[in-house]
Protein backbone atom coordinates (compact mmCIF):
# COMPACT_ATOMS: atom_id res chain seq x y z
CA UNK A 1 0.00 0.00 0.00
CA UNK A 2 1.61 3.28 -0.63
CA UNK A 3 1.27 5.92 2.09
CA UNK A 4 -0.34 8.89 1.05
CA UNK A 5 0.79 12.42 2.02
CA UNK A 6 -2.27 14.78 4.15
CA UNK A 7 -3.59 16.06 0.36
CA UNK A 8 -3.60 12.49 -0.74
CA UNK A 9 -0.73 12.90 -3.39
CA UNK A 10 1.47 9.57 -2.87
CA UNK A 11 4.93 10.36 -0.90
CA UNK A 12 7.25 8.53 -3.30
CA UNK A 13 5.96 11.04 -5.97
CA UNK A 14 6.01 13.92 -3.84
CA UNK A 15 8.57 16.72 -4.00
CA UNK A 16 9.33 16.06 -0.31
CA UNK A 17 10.20 12.78 -0.89
CA UNK A 18 12.06 13.40 -4.24
CA UNK A 19 14.23 15.95 -2.41
CA UNK A 20 14.70 13.54 0.80
CA UNK A 21 15.98 10.45 -1.76
CA UNK A 22 17.99 12.81 -3.93
CA UNK A 23 19.37 13.73 -0.66
CA UNK A 24 20.28 10.15 0.49
CA UNK A 25 21.53 9.17 -2.80
CA UNK A 26 24.26 11.72 -2.92
CA UNK A 27 25.24 11.20 0.51
CA UNK A 28 25.78 7.53 -0.46
CA UNK A 29 27.80 8.98 -3.67
CA UNK A 30 29.85 10.92 -1.25
CA UNK A 31 30.44 7.95 0.84
CA UNK A 32 31.71 5.21 -1.78
CA UNK A 33 33.66 8.42 -2.62
CA UNK A 34 35.22 8.77 0.38
CA UNK A 35 35.85 5.02 1.10
CA UNK A 36 37.91 5.28 -2.45
CA UNK A 37 39.55 8.39 -1.75
CA UNK A 38 40.50 6.96 2.10
CA UNK A 39 44.41 6.57 2.20
CA UNK A 40 45.88 3.87 3.78
CA UNK A 41 48.68 5.41 5.85
CA UNK A 42 46.24 4.55 9.40
CA UNK A 43 46.67 0.97 8.33
CA UNK A 44 48.23 -1.28 11.28
CA UNK A 45 50.22 -2.94 8.48
CA UNK A 46 52.16 0.64 7.66
CA UNK A 47 54.16 0.32 10.55
CA UNK A 48 55.78 -2.67 9.73
CA UNK A 49 56.57 -1.42 5.88
CA UNK A 50 57.99 0.99 7.12
CA UNK A 51 60.46 -0.48 9.56
CA UNK A 52 60.77 -2.95 6.60
CA UNK A 53 61.84 -0.03 4.08
CA UNK A 54 63.40 2.13 6.11
CA UNK A 55 66.03 -0.74 7.23
CA UNK A 56 66.61 -0.94 3.60
CA UNK A 57 68.00 2.85 3.51
CA UNK A 58 64.63 4.55 2.28
CA UNK A 59 63.53 7.57 3.99
CA UNK A 60 60.76 6.57 6.28
CA UNK A 61 58.80 10.11 5.80
CA UNK A 62 59.10 9.97 2.17
CA UNK A 63 57.76 6.06 1.78
CA UNK A 64 54.61 7.38 4.42
CA UNK A 65 53.67 9.83 2.25
CA UNK A 66 53.55 7.50 -0.79
CA UNK A 67 51.27 5.38 1.11
CA UNK A 68 49.37 8.42 1.86
CA UNK A 69 48.67 8.92 -2.03
CA UNK A 70 48.16 5.54 -2.39
CA UNK A 71 44.37 5.20 -3.81
CA UNK A 72 42.03 1.68 -3.31
CA UNK A 73 41.01 0.66 -7.03
CA UNK A 74 38.11 -1.90 -6.96
CA UNK A 75 38.84 -2.72 -10.63
CA UNK A 76 41.78 -4.33 -9.48
CA UNK A 77 40.41 -6.40 -7.09
CA UNK A 78 37.90 -7.73 -9.98
CA UNK A 79 40.38 -7.85 -12.14
CA UNK A 80 42.56 -10.12 -9.96
CA UNK A 81 39.81 -12.42 -9.29
CA UNK A 82 39.10 -13.41 -13.06
CA UNK A 83 42.94 -14.05 -14.32
CA UNK A 84 42.52 -15.39 -18.11
CA UNK A 85 44.81 -18.37 -17.40
CA UNK A 86 41.94 -19.66 -14.91
CA UNK A 87 39.24 -19.07 -16.68
CA UNK A 88 39.43 -20.04 -20.36
CA UNK A 89 40.13 -22.83 -21.74
CA UNK A 90 43.33 -23.73 -24.10
CA UNK A 91 41.67 -22.67 -27.46
CA UNK A 92 40.16 -19.44 -25.91
CA UNK A 93 43.10 -18.48 -24.04
CA UNK A 94 45.66 -19.58 -27.42
CA UNK A 95 43.82 -17.18 -29.70
CA UNK A 96 44.39 -14.31 -27.43
CA UNK A 97 48.37 -14.15 -28.22
CA UNK A 98 48.40 -16.43 -31.32
CA UNK A 99 47.16 -13.82 -34.20
CA UNK A 100 48.56 -13.08 -37.59
CA UNK A 101 48.78 -9.84 -36.21
CA UNK A 102 50.79 -10.75 -33.04
CA UNK A 103 53.31 -12.66 -35.20
CA UNK A 104 54.03 -9.88 -37.75
CA UNK A 105 54.93 -7.30 -35.14
CA UNK A 106 56.96 -9.53 -33.60
CA UNK A 107 59.35 -10.09 -36.53
CA UNK A 108 58.77 -6.11 -36.60
CA UNK A 109 60.47 -6.06 -33.06
CA UNK A 110 62.72 -9.29 -33.97
CA UNK A 111 64.85 -6.91 -36.29
CA UNK A 112 64.24 -3.45 -34.67
CA UNK A 113 66.31 -5.07 -32.20
CA UNK A 114 68.59 -7.67 -33.66
CA UNK A 115 71.89 -6.75 -32.42
CA UNK A 116 70.74 -6.55 -28.93
CA UNK A 117 68.51 -9.82 -29.42
CA UNK A 118 71.70 -11.78 -30.65
CA UNK A 119 73.77 -10.24 -27.89
CA UNK A 120 71.77 -10.93 -24.70
CA UNK A 121 71.14 -14.41 -26.74
CA UNK A 122 75.15 -15.04 -26.52
CA UNK A 123 75.04 -14.32 -23.15
CA UNK A 124 72.52 -16.15 -21.96
CA UNK A 125 71.88 -19.05 -23.70
CA UNK A 126 68.06 -17.90 -24.02
CA UNK A 127 66.95 -18.08 -28.16
CA UNK A 128 65.72 -14.07 -29.24
CA UNK A 129 63.13 -15.81 -30.64
CA UNK A 130 62.07 -16.75 -26.78
CA UNK A 131 63.09 -13.27 -25.50
CA UNK A 132 60.40 -11.96 -28.47
CA UNK A 133 57.59 -14.09 -27.88
CA UNK A 134 57.51 -13.43 -23.36
CA UNK A 135 57.69 -9.58 -24.61
CA UNK A 136 54.77 -10.40 -27.38
CA UNK A 137 53.10 -12.08 -24.86
CA UNK A 138 53.47 -9.91 -21.90
CA UNK A 139 53.02 -6.41 -23.93
CA UNK A 140 52.24 -6.69 -27.28
CA UNK A 141 55.97 -5.76 -27.55
CA UNK A 142 56.03 -2.69 -25.22
CA UNK A 143 52.78 -0.96 -26.59
CA UNK A 144 50.69 -2.53 -23.38
CA UNK A 145 52.19 -2.31 -20.65
CA UNK A 146 49.70 -1.20 -17.52
CA UNK A 147 47.53 2.20 -16.76
CA UNK A 148 46.97 1.77 -13.10
CA UNK A 149 49.50 3.52 -10.96
CA UNK A 150 52.06 0.46 -9.65
CA UNK A 151 51.55 2.13 -6.35
CA UNK A 152 47.79 1.97 -6.08
CA UNK A 153 47.79 -1.59 -7.20
CA UNK A 154 50.56 -3.24 -4.91
CA UNK A 155 48.79 -1.14 -1.78
CA UNK A 156 45.06 -2.13 -2.96
CA UNK A 157 46.51 -6.25 -3.70
CA UNK A 158 48.30 -5.92 0.20
CA UNK A 159 46.09 -4.04 2.08
CA UNK A 160 42.51 -5.24 0.46
CA UNK A 161 43.15 -8.65 -1.02
CA UNK A 162 43.76 -10.97 2.12
CA UNK A 163 44.43 -14.04 0.43
CA UNK A 164 47.78 -12.96 -1.33
CA UNK A 165 48.32 -9.98 1.28
CA UNK A 166 51.78 -11.45 2.27
CA UNK A 167 53.17 -11.63 -1.55
CA UNK A 168 52.10 -8.10 -2.69
CA UNK A 169 52.97 -6.54 1.00
CA UNK A 170 56.37 -7.66 0.15
CA UNK A 171 56.07 -6.71 -3.29
CA UNK A 172 54.67 -3.03 -2.10
CA UNK A 173 57.92 -3.39 -0.04
CA UNK A 174 59.97 -3.80 -2.90
CA UNK A 175 58.93 -0.69 -4.77
CA UNK A 176 59.01 1.33 -2.24
CA UNK A 177 63.10 0.50 -1.96
CA UNK A 178 63.36 0.44 -5.76
CA UNK A 179 61.40 3.65 -6.04
CA UNK A 180 63.57 5.54 -3.64
CA UNK A 181 67.32 3.75 -4.97
CA UNK A 182 66.44 4.22 -8.70
CA UNK A 183 64.95 8.19 -8.56
CA UNK A 184 62.00 7.46 -10.45
CA UNK A 185 59.34 9.00 -9.66
CA UNK A 186 56.82 6.13 -7.97
CA UNK A 187 53.80 7.98 -8.52
CA UNK A 188 54.18 8.22 -12.43
CA UNK A 189 55.19 4.43 -12.55
CA UNK A 190 52.20 2.77 -14.50
CA UNK A 191 52.02 -1.08 -14.92
CA UNK A 192 49.18 -3.79 -15.07
CA UNK A 193 46.77 -4.02 -12.01
CA UNK A 194 48.94 -7.16 -10.53
CA UNK A 195 51.75 -4.04 -10.19
CA UNK A 196 53.59 -5.29 -12.77
CA UNK A 197 56.07 -3.06 -14.83
CA UNK A 198 57.58 -2.41 -18.11
CA UNK A 199 57.90 -4.56 -21.70
CA UNK A 200 58.80 -7.73 -19.57
CA UNK A 201 56.26 -6.87 -17.16
CA UNK A 202 58.35 -7.30 -13.74
CA UNK A 203 57.13 -7.05 -10.41
CA UNK A 204 59.45 -5.11 -7.95
CA UNK A 205 60.89 -7.93 -6.31
CA UNK A 206 61.81 -9.40 -9.91
CA UNK A 207 63.02 -6.30 -11.01
CA UNK A 208 65.42 -5.66 -8.01
CA UNK A 209 66.89 -9.02 -8.48
CA UNK A 210 67.45 -9.99 -12.30
CA UNK A 211 66.59 -6.94 -14.48
CA UNK A 212 70.20 -5.87 -15.70
CA UNK A 213 71.16 -3.35 -18.28
CA UNK A 214 72.42 -3.90 -21.50
CA UNK A 215 75.61 -1.81 -21.20
CA UNK A 216 77.10 -2.89 -17.77
CA UNK A 217 77.09 -1.24 -14.71
CA UNK A 218 73.71 0.67 -15.72
CA UNK A 219 70.35 0.89 -14.07
CA UNK A 220 68.43 -1.45 -15.86
CA UNK A 221 65.09 0.78 -17.33
CA UNK A 222 62.35 -1.84 -18.37
CA UNK A 223 59.96 0.88 -18.75
CA UNK A 224 61.25 3.05 -21.64
CA UNK A 225 64.89 1.28 -22.75
CA UNK A 226 63.92 -1.85 -24.83
CA UNK A 227 67.32 -2.97 -24.50
CA UNK A 228 67.23 -3.09 -21.38
CA UNK A 229 63.96 -5.11 -21.38
CA UNK A 230 65.75 -7.74 -23.53
CA UNK A 231 68.65 -7.66 -21.33
CA UNK A 232 66.48 -8.30 -17.83
CA UNK A 233 63.93 -11.18 -19.61
CA UNK A 234 67.03 -13.26 -21.07
CA UNK A 235 68.61 -12.32 -17.62
CA UNK A 236 65.60 -13.80 -15.78
CA UNK A 237 65.29 -17.59 -17.77
CA UNK A 238 68.65 -17.70 -17.40
CA UNK A 239 69.13 -17.60 -14.00
CA UNK A 240 65.84 -19.82 -13.56
CA UNK A 241 67.69 -22.34 -14.92
CA UNK A 242 67.47 -22.24 -18.88
CA UNK A 243 69.10 -25.14 -20.79
CA UNK A 244 71.18 -23.29 -23.96
CA UNK A 245 70.31 -25.57 -27.01
CA UNK A 246 68.09 -27.59 -25.36
CA UNK A 247 64.42 -28.25 -26.16
CA UNK A 248 61.64 -26.86 -24.77
CA UNK A 249 58.35 -30.03 -25.13
CA UNK A 250 57.71 -32.89 -26.99
CA UNK A 251 55.12 -34.27 -28.87
CA UNK A 252 53.13 -36.98 -26.78
CA UNK A 253 50.19 -39.66 -27.63
CA UNK A 254 48.29 -40.72 -25.22
CA UNK A 255 46.48 -44.13 -24.28
CA UNK A 256 44.09 -43.52 -21.01
CA UNK A 257 46.65 -42.26 -18.96
CA UNK A 258 44.80 -41.42 -14.99
CA UNK A 259 43.61 -37.95 -14.91
CA UNK A 260 46.26 -38.09 -11.52
CA UNK A 261 49.11 -37.87 -13.45
CA UNK A 262 48.70 -34.09 -14.47
CA UNK A 263 47.98 -33.19 -10.71
CA UNK A 264 51.87 -33.21 -9.86
CA UNK A 265 52.83 -29.54 -10.63
CA UNK A 266 54.71 -27.55 -13.56
CA UNK A 267 58.22 -29.11 -11.92
CA UNK A 268 59.65 -31.68 -13.97
CA UNK A 269 59.42 -34.91 -11.96
CA UNK A 270 58.07 -37.89 -13.96
CA UNK A 271 60.67 -39.56 -15.95
CA UNK A 272 59.87 -40.34 -19.66
CA UNK A 273 59.96 -44.11 -18.95
CA UNK A 274 57.46 -43.90 -16.56
CA UNK A 275 55.13 -41.85 -18.01
CA UNK A 276 55.11 -44.12 -21.03
CA UNK A 277 54.01 -47.05 -19.02
CA UNK A 278 51.33 -44.98 -17.16
CA UNK A 279 49.82 -44.89 -20.55
CA UNK A 280 51.51 -40.73 -21.75
CA UNK A 281 54.40 -41.79 -24.35
CA UNK A 282 56.72 -39.95 -27.41
CA UNK A 283 57.84 -41.14 -30.12
CA UNK A 284 60.83 -38.51 -30.08
CA UNK A 285 64.52 -39.43 -29.67
CA UNK A 286 65.08 -38.84 -25.63
CA UNK A 287 66.61 -40.51 -22.89
CA UNK A 288 63.81 -42.92 -20.89
CA UNK A 289 65.18 -41.40 -17.61
CA UNK A 290 64.59 -37.56 -19.01
CA UNK A 291 62.44 -35.60 -16.07
CA UNK A 292 59.40 -34.23 -17.79
CA UNK A 293 56.09 -32.57 -16.95
CA UNK A 294 52.71 -34.30 -18.50
CA UNK A 295 50.61 -31.31 -19.99
CA UNK A 296 47.20 -31.88 -21.19
CA UNK A 297 45.30 -29.07 -22.51
CA UNK A 298 41.92 -28.59 -24.09
CA UNK A 299 41.54 -27.63 -28.31
CA UNK A 300 38.29 -27.35 -30.38
CA UNK A 301 39.27 -30.71 -31.04
CA UNK A 302 39.65 -32.87 -27.78
CA UNK A 303 42.38 -33.06 -25.60
CA UNK A 304 46.10 -33.10 -27.00
CA UNK A 305 49.16 -33.78 -24.75
CA UNK A 306 52.79 -32.95 -24.44
CA UNK A 307 55.91 -33.31 -22.24
CA UNK A 308 57.35 -30.45 -20.65
CA UNK A 309 61.34 -30.52 -20.34
CA UNK A 310 62.81 -27.93 -18.17
CA UNK A 311 63.05 -25.02 -20.29
CA UNK A 312 59.39 -25.38 -20.98
CA UNK A 313 59.76 -25.23 -16.95
CA UNK A 314 61.92 -22.48 -17.03
CA UNK A 315 59.51 -20.21 -19.11
CA UNK A 316 56.54 -21.13 -15.96
CA UNK A 317 58.42 -19.52 -13.47
CA UNK A 318 57.94 -16.30 -15.89
CA UNK A 319 54.20 -17.03 -15.04
CA UNK A 320 53.06 -20.19 -13.08
CA UNK A 321 51.03 -21.47 -15.73
CA UNK A 322 51.19 -23.91 -18.49
CA UNK A 323 48.45 -22.38 -20.74
CA UNK A 324 50.80 -19.50 -20.23
CA UNK A 325 54.36 -21.02 -21.63
CA UNK A 326 52.45 -22.81 -24.31
CA UNK A 327 51.67 -19.47 -25.30
CA UNK A 328 55.42 -18.08 -25.60
CA UNK A 329 56.73 -21.13 -27.39
CA UNK A 330 53.86 -21.32 -29.89
CA UNK A 331 54.04 -17.52 -30.85
CA UNK A 332 58.16 -18.24 -30.57
CA UNK A 333 57.81 -20.78 -33.25
CA UNK A 334 55.77 -18.45 -35.06
CA UNK A 335 57.78 -15.79 -35.43
CA UNK A 336 60.78 -17.45 -35.64
CA UNK A 337 58.85 -19.04 -38.72
CA UNK A 338 57.73 -16.09 -39.92
CA UNK A 339 60.98 -13.96 -39.92
CA UNK A 340 63.35 -13.96 -43.30
CA UNK A 341 66.61 -15.78 -42.98
CA UNK A 342 69.36 -13.93 -42.31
Amino acid sequence: MRTMTPRGRSLATSPYWRLCRGAVAWACVILVLGAQAQDYSDREEVASILAEVGSAGVDVAWARDLLAGAKRQQSILDAIARPAEKTKPWYDYRDIFMTDRRTREGVVFWDTHAAVLEEISQRTGVPSAVIVAIIGVETFYGRITGSYRVIDALSTLAFDYPRRSPFFTQELEQFLILAWESGKDPLALKGSYAGAMGYGQFMPSSYRAYARSFEPGGVPDIWDNPADAISSVGHYLNAHGWQAGERVLLDAVANQPPDSLFEAGLKPSQSIEALAQAGLSTEADADPQTQVTPIRLETTEGQRYWLGLQNFYVITRYNHSAMYAMAVWELSQAILAARPAP
